[in-house]
Order: C-alpha cells, then structure tokens, then sequence
C-alpha cells in the first residue's frame, strides 16, 4: 500500500485486521510483516524558510530532495544522516521520514546533535487511525516538543510519519580534517578526547584502526577554521605528528556511510558506548575490521556471519544493534539491543497507548 495522502493513511490504518509493516524508501532493509505502508506516497515539500532555519516536508520526500533545496540557499541538515544503501546493498531512495523514525545521525552528532534534537514538529497516524499534531513548524513553538521528541527513533512502532517539520543550519563556509597516527584504540580515544574537550569545536572525531589514523574535523567560518586547526595543532602537539588532509567532505563522507565495510562479506554491528569503555569493548569484540566514531562512542564492527556479538561482550553499558546480516541471524538474535525489565515495562505501555492494537512493526524493538 503507497497512499498518496495523510487522509488515505488514516483510512487504511483504521481499517487494519492485521500487523503492517511501515516503510519509506526501503533502504533500510528493515523486515517485517507482508503487509506494508509505504509513505513515498507522501512526498514534496510542504514549506521551506531559509531565514527561519525551517523546513517542512511529507514524510515520503526523498533526502536528496531537501539536500538540494538546502543547497541552494548555502543550508544543510546538521545532523548529516547516514546513507544505508551501500553498507546495506538496498536501492531505492532514502526519505525523510525514515531519518526521522530511525534517529540517523552522523559525525557531527558530536557538536550538533542528533536528529530528534532537530525536530520541531510531526504529523502522524496513531494505531486507531487518527491524525495527530505535535509540536510547530519554528522554533520557538515547543507545544508537545516531548512527544516530538519520542517519535524520532521510534522506528515506525508508535504510528505512521506524514509530515516533519526540522530546524536547518548554515553551512559552514570552510572545512578542515586533521590527521594524526594512533597505535590502538586506546591512544585514539585519548586524542580524541583531547580535541572534543578543547575550545575548539571538533565537528567529527573518528578512528579506523586499520589505517591506525585519527580523523579531525573543523568547520565554520574561513578565518576561524584556519585559527582553531592552528591551536589544535598546538594542543595535540604531544600526540605526535599532525597532518592537515585534503577530501574532506568525501572523506567525512566515507565514515557516515561506513564505506570501508561496504561489499565485504560478513555481518555489521552498531556499538553505542560511553567513549571511556570504547577500549575495553574493543578487546571484547574480536571484530574483523572495526570503525570508531562520536570520538569512539560509536563503534562499528565486522564479524563472521552469523556472530552473536552481544555474547562476546557481555553486560555493558550502551547496545549493540544488528545492522546487516541473513533474516535467519536477524530472527535468532534480535536486531535492537533487548531492554532491561524497567525500560521493557515502560516501552510497552507507551506502545499500547500509541498503538493499543499492536499493528505497527510488531517485534521489531522488542
């Protein structure tokens, strides 16, 4: 099903027997029951303000179309939203309903935020088939900004996105990537400490240990981009050698999308973790390539197919979820990190207010 309109939604959901599957562009690859909504019906930009930093779309309009309309007026959504389809290997085009519903953030989650710290406002279809309304389209209408807020990496469990409404941002007129040598996770996650506690504003830290290199950047204004990569140098100087790099936004690119795992076999995990563990868990894993991001809060990780990952690792504060893999490995394992029995209990109950008749992505969260 592909309704064109917020009232057809309503319509069909109203009028369920069954579980539904809720899907944007499909480059996710996100499973479920046979039956699905896709909202790319939904498409076009309901309202676009460049002087008041607001955008309003339908949920099915594709990515690359507000990219676009962004870009023509020196704009961009500052949460930098992940591109699946090459880790993935899915087609179709990503949506911005489906950014929104799974929270996708990318480096610079770090400085600016992440999605659903964006959202100003939603429309949506809840379980009974009605239309809601939440929040504004400015920023400073905060009416329901909660509950605004909970539908952003919801993944399509408490109702079907029709509009979102997000606060934009300039961008930034220079970028700059400073490189420097790291052995092993825990002198990386030292330097990126370092960089993410100083003044400087570092809007992307990563790490590839395979390259055993550490990625900085900086952003903003020319002449203040010239001066914090200057006093940066200075302040890492103890670290070792420091290169300023070229390709930076191909570069930062790269580590959004995790290309380096992109057509290699095995199966993908995502590891949210305080970056103080991130050494610690790196020992755990016993990965066959791993990516550090978020100054090494985010770890991703490639292992043999079928790898219960959440085994090696234990108890631990963060979660790990199953990004790629067989629909066998995804049934056994899960594919969100199972929550503890407080969160479980609190989960459901906000679930059954939403969506009392468990039709939307049943299972998919636990």
């Amino acid at each position: 099903m592909r309704p064109e309109t917020e009232a057809k939604v309503a319509e069909i959901v109203a009028g369920l027997q069954g579980p539904v599957r809720i899907a944007g562009g499909g480059s996710r690859g996100i499973g479920g029951p046979e039956m699905t909504i896709e909202t790319g019906g939904l498409s076009g930009i309901s309202l676009y303000e460049p002087g008041a930093l607001t955008i309003v779309a339908q949920a099915g309009t594709p990515v690359a179309e507000i990219e676009a309309a962004l870009e023509a007026e020196g704009q961009q959504l500052a949460f930098e939203p992940m591109d699946h389809r090459g880790l993935l290997g899915t087609n179709g085009a990503p949506t911005i309903g489906g950014v929104v519903a799974a929270n996708i953030s990318g480096p610079r989650r770090i400085q600016a935020g992440a999605c659903r710290d964006f959202l100003l406002g939603v429309r949506y279809v809840d379980g009974k088939g009605h239309v809601v309304k939440n929040g504004g389209r400015v920023m400073k209408n905060v009416t329901g900004y909660d509950l605004v807020k909970l539908m952003g990496g919801s993944w399509g469990t408490l109702g079907v996105l029709t509009e979102v409404s997000l606060k934009v941002l300039p961008k930034p007129e220079a970028v700059a990537t400073l490189a420097l040598r790291a052995d092993d996770v825990s002198e990386a996650v030292a330097v990126m400490s370092a960089a993410l506690k100083s003044p400087f504003e570092v809007s992307g830290a990563a790490y590839d240990p395979q390259e055993m290199r550490v990625l900085l950047r900086v952003e903003g204004f020319t002449d203040s981009v010239a001066y914090r990569v200057e006093q940066l140098k200075s302040t890492l100087a103890g670290f070792g050698e420091i290169a300023e790099i070229d390709g930076s936004v191909e570069r930062w690119q790269a580590i959004r999308d995790v290309s380096a795992f992109h057509g290699v076999d095995g199966d993908v995990w995502r590891i949210s973790v305080k970056p103080s563990d991130a050494t610690g868990i790196a020992q755990r894993i016993g990965a066959d390539r791993t990516l550090y991001d978020w100054g090494g809060g985010l770890i991703w990780a490639l292992v043999p197919k079928g790898t219960d990952l959440r085994a090696r690792l234990g108890a631990f504060e963060g979660h790990a979820t199953l990004v790629r893999a067989d629909a066998e490995t995804v049934e056994a394992l899960g594919r969100f990190q199972p929550e503890n029995a407080g969160i479980q209990a609190l989960t459901q109950g906000i679930r059954q207010r939403f969506d009392p008749r468990g039709l939307f992505n049943p299972g998919l969260m636990g």
